[in-house]
């Protein structure tokens, strides 16, 4: 199974896009500078970084942003396969809830790494959203098949 190493180079485009994309987040409030990229089946990467806005509870995460960019140029649920998060933070940073539910919708065991420049991790998108509310629960059996 691919990216099982948080140091394996296949991680390299995906962290030099989300560095890229980090150096371009709107974060004028919180000065909480996040980038993130993804991978797409086929080699796609796609980057996104958080926009803040005056009121607070219209946010944007990173993620949420690569992912709504990826849909946009034709991404559907079943071709993420990767994401890095980063962050110049002390502590290394995961996806927010909010986030992990819409990455979720495109790939329930998600390869993640978070990297802040001094430490490395990486996470599954199963085991931080254990037991996630999905498609599957509205009774869409069609789903099961878009979420590999």
């Amino acid at each position: 199974m691919p990216f099982e190493n948080a140091d394996s180079p296949e991680w390299t485009p995906l962290l030099e896009a989300a560095w890229a994309a980090r150096e371009r987040a709107h974060a004028p409030y919180s000065d909480f500078r996040v980038g993130a990229a993804l991978l797409r089946k086929g080699g796609e990467v796609v980057g996104g970084c958080n926009v803040e806005n005056a009121s607070y509870p219209m946010c944007t995460c990173a993620e949420r942003t690569a992912i709504c960019a990826a849909v946009a140029a034709g991404m559907k649920p079943g071709e993420l396969e990767a994401l890095v998060v980063v962050t110049g933070a002390d502590a290394l940073t995961p996806p927010c809830g909010a986030c992990r539910q819409v990455l979720v919708e495109f790939a329930d065991d998600l390869a993640i790494l978070l990297d802040n420049g001094r430490q490395k991790a990486l996470h599954r998108l199963k085991n931080l959203l254990p037991d996630a509310f999905t498609g599957r629960n509205l009774g869409s059996p069609g789903l099961d098949s878009l979420h590999r």
